[in-house]
């Protein structure tokens, strides 16, 4: 007798900044990041990768370790860009201080 999966819960918020819009959906699984399939540690431009990490850096390794983060952004100039991923980033800290 095989036993049910329980499938993990999904989470979708977005962010805006000007005409930038970044949309999210998060779920449990082994703490990866990626912004349109790329890890976020390759954001350009690298000046202001440090903003996107920011709210990720807040909530630290002990919650998003356990949190799979995929972030679409689109329109915008790459400032904005970077803007509405930490606007996704600080709704996701929200919901997991929620939890």
């Amino acid at each position: 007798m095989s036993t049910p999966q329980i499938k993990s819960k999904l989470v979708q918020t977005f962010g805006r900044k000007k005409n930038a819009v970044a949309s999210a959906s998060v779920r449990e699984g082994k703490g990866l990041v990626r912004v349109n399939g790329a890890p976020i540690e390759l954001v350009n431009p690298a000046p202001l990768r440090q903003k996107a990490l920011e709210p990720l850096l807040l909530l630290g390794q002990v919650r998003t370790g356990r949190l799979d983060i995929r972030v679409t952004v689109r329109g915008g100039g790459s400032t904005a860009q970077i803007y509405a991923i930490r606007q996704v980033e600080l709704a996701i800290l929200n919901i997991t201080q929620a939890i």
